[in-house]
């Protein structure tokens, strides 16, 4: 390399080299080992991030060495929320063929705007809109915007619906604002997830003005409890609680709702997928009845973060309340993605989503949404049968909730599996009491590795246990 070529010239000269090779090396091996590997980073690891700490270089670096940097320090770093013992969150893996499609794309580097500015992302929107809409038998005029996950999703449905409520009374949003419109009712179950909060919060409405119904035993909302709606409410439902993975009872609220004329939002971050399954799809009965809906593909799917979905049966109102005006915009002949997101500058995540439902198609999609279902049974199960475990929640989907004995145990406990990083689990309140919860949303969970983690489980309660009576003494 020659030190004085130009930056511009050294660049040309990355392109022709076998920089992407390296990095597609590094990759490679990174894949090769991440299954099997600690799912959270050993402290050797971690300590090793502390080689990136310095001040901006002044002078430009080799392509090559800052790859191997990156997978030198980085790799080692990362937690391994692709591998099948991760269930801290409901995060999800990557389907290998929604990779390889993501790492192509890269190349492209296509930004989904308008139609004019990328063909083959304005038509794979178009027919995974249509696929969406077919797999969850959605109203046939329901509209999707592709954006980053549930959070914009929600805000998105929530913007949509208070544009359609207050255009019904003659105010218009765009134009007047919030101020002096009229007033917008938001009724929600006590379970509804913090994105909720945050939409209702960005929306303009206030957390403060959300009339909060009780849930049962199981964070579902109550029906009975639901009060009287009217065409200035918004009425939030969810698909798949967060902490239990129950589902409200759509078929008995949703048409109700909308005969007193409210819209209808369902957050189904990860459980509208249930829909997708022949014997899950019970969960989702009646979601047809609602006004939008929100998804997340890099949850339940397994495509590459990251990946939201906003559906919406008003298309007027979503578009109208996202709009976007400019004399150098060029509207194509087809879809233009701006219309149905707020950003103009969105990579097209669409391409490692169409080739993960491309891939599976509806029976793979079906199988692999139960196999969470059947894994999630195995860990309830198995810790069942361990005495100091106790399951707390009906395991209807893909979440369980397992307690110890007291909170103190419960709380060591989960420290004590994340430091024996066989596998990831988190932490969470339920009925005002700490819980671990344990999330299966990889396609790469095996009964093996359930069964090494209930293995863990009950080796770090011993731990716990033991500690605590040696403290005694």
């Amino acid at each position: 390399m020659t030190k004085n070529k130009s930056i511009q010239d050294r660049m040309f000269s990355d392109v022709e080299s076998d920089l992407f090779k390296k990095a597609q090396a590094s990759g490679l091996e990174y894949l090769s080992k991440v299954f099997d590997r600690n799912v959270f980073p050993e402290n050797q690891a971690l300590e090793g991030l502390e080689k990136f700490i310095e001040e901006m270089p002044t002078q430009s670096e080799e392509a090559g060495k800052v790859i191997d940097l990156l997978h030198q320090f980085g790799s080692p770093a990362t937690v391994a929320t692709m591998g099948g013992r991760y269930f801290g969150f409901v995060t999800g893996s990557v389907l290998p063929v929604s990779l390889a499609a993501k790492n192509l794309s890269i190349f492209w580097d296509q930004v989904s705007a308008m139609q004019v500015m990328s063909p083959i992302s304005a038509k794979l929107e178009t027919i995974v809109e249509k696929w969406l809409v077919d797999l969850f038998h959605l109203p046939s005029n329901t509209v999707v915007g592709f954006v980053s996950g549930s959070s914009m999703a929600n805000f998105c449905g929530l913007a949509a619906a208070r544009y359609r409520i207050l255009k019904n009374q003659n105010w218009d949003i765009t134009e007047k604002g919030l101020f002096d419109a009229p007033r917008i009712r938001v009724v929600a179950g006590r379970h509804a997830h913090s994105t909720i909060l945050k939409s209702v919060s960005l929306s303009g409405i206030g957390k403060s003005n959300i009339e909060w119904v009780d849930a049962d035993d199981q964070g579902r909302i109550i029906p009975e409890l639901i009060p009287a709606l009217s065409a200035n409410t918004i009425l939030i439902l969810q698909a798949g609680n967060v902490n239990s993975g129950s589902f409200d009872d759509f078929k008995s609220i949703c048409q109700k709702a909308k005969d007193q004329g409210a819209w209808v939002h369902i957050d189904g971050a990860f459980g509208l997928w249930a829909q997708a399954s022949k014997k899950l799809k019970h969960l989702t009965d009646g979601i047809e009845f609602a006004n939008s809906w929100t998804v997340d593909a890099h949850k339940t799917l397994n495509t590459p973060y990251d990946s939201g979905v906003i559906l919406c049966a008003d298309k007027e109102a979503l578009v109208s309340s996202l709009h976007m005006t400019g004399g150098y915009i060029i509207t194509g002949n087809e879809r233009d993605g701006m219309l149905y997101t707020p950003e103009m500058s969105r990579r097209a995540r669409v391409i490692e989503f169409w080739a993960a439902l491309k891939y599976m198609g509806k029976s793979g999609l079906d199988e692999m949404i139960y196999r969470f279902h059947e894994r999630a049974i195995q860990f309830s199960e198995g810790l069942k049968k361990i005495e100091g475990f106790r399951i707390l929640n009906e395991v209807v989907f893909n979440q369980v909730l397992v307690a110890c004995e007291t909170e103190d145990i419960t709380t060591q406990t989960i420290s004590k599996i994340q430091e024996l990083r066989t596998c990831w689990v988190g932490g969470s309140t339920w009925q005002g009491k700490k819980v671990i919860r344990i999330s299966v949303c990889s396609w790469a969970t095996t009964e093996t590795d359930v069964n090494l983690s209930i293995k863990s489980f009950e080796k770090a309660l011993k731990m716990v246990l033991q500690k605590n009576e040696d403290h005694k003494f």
